[in-house]
């Protein structure tokens, strides 16, 4: 669970911009767009295939340089 400590007069604004770093660097945002609906069996498989290949593109481009 992410949590921030509010510091002796911070503001709120500056506070809410903490703690949405820290929820972003978690990576629950990721986790919650990935579990927001059902993924059949295919979807799932195209969306690692995908995944696969550009990863694979990445690391290509790192070896061509």
């Amino acid at each position: 669970m992410t949590q921030i400590i509010l510091g002796e007069n911070e503001g709120i604004e500056s506070a809410l911009r903490r703690f949405k770093r820290e929820v972003s660097k978690a990576g629950i945002f990721s986790d919650v767009k990935k579990h927001r609906h059902f993924e059949t069996p295919l979807q799932k498989h195209k969306r690692k295939t995908i995944a696969r290949h550009k990863q694979q593109r990445y690391k290509r481009g790192f070896r061509q340089g």
